[in-house]
């Protein structure tokens, strides 16, 4: 089971690292929107670092949200997807292994990236740390949540619109969740309790939303 895994992500991670123009993208919008609000609100720090953890994290889930419709839709297209549906291993972990892949290639970076644009924003040693560990928990969960959206959108027309609709809602737990996490320890109120409740989203996020997907993945191709 493990060996069809590691298969789909070398071989995702390897088809994206020919694509590199798709994550810099990524990176750029994310760095672009986190960057504007402090040009356009003004120098005023006690601003700043109110308004940080939403911000930062608005960044990211828009940024997760440009790449979720390329996980399934290439292999869609050329009948790769058709065949890894024949295989005789769960669809379960087809998805896993690239919701994982697509992770590493758009998630990863950004939790790396969070804390030198967090700077701008005056946070603290100890926000800049709740910053890093609630998108290291939330941003899995963006993507796992974001495939059952890419599935069920496959082949659309218009499908990103759509696919917007779709996760938006879903995603307003982890966005409040995660900006509440790095807002309650800059105030001293600690924010283990809302980092607990994302680590359960990603949780009930890694045990369904494989299941759910591989639902939408056998609708699409039928």
């Amino acid at each position: 089971m493990f060996e069809p895994l590691l298969w789909i992500i070398r071989r995702d991670l390897t088809i994206a690292m020919r694509r590199r123009s798709d994550i810099f993208t990524t990176l750029i919008f994310f760095v672009i929107v986190v960057s504007l609000f402090p040009l356009g609100i003004g120098p005023e720090l006690e601003t700043l670092r109110l308004i940080a953890p939403g911000i930062v994290w608005v960044g990211a889930l828009l940024a997760s949200m440009l790449a979720l419709e390329q996980i399934f839709s290439a292999d869609h297209r050329d009948g790769t997807l058709e065949q890894m549906l024949l295989t005789p291993q769960p669809v379960s972990i087809l998805v896993i292994g690239k919701v994982l892949a697509h992770w590493l290639v758009t998630g990863l970076p950004l939790v790396v990236m969070a804390p030198l644009l967090g700077l701008q924003y005056d946070l603290s040693a100890a926000g800049l740390g709740a910053l890093m560990v609630s998108l290291l928990l939330g941003t899995p969960a963006l993507s796992l949540i974001g495939a059952i959206g890419a599935a069920l959108t496959l082949g659309l027309r218009s499908g990103g619109v759509l696919l917007a609709l779709l996760v938006l809602p879903l995603y307003i737990p982890v966005l409040i969740f995660g900006a509440g996490a790095v807002e309650a320890t800059v105030s001293g109120l600690g924010g283990a309790s809302h980092l607990s409740m994302l680590a359960a989203i990603l949780v009930a996020s890694l045990v369904l939303a494989p299941l759910a997907t591989s639902a939408a993945l056998r609708v699409a191709e039928d």
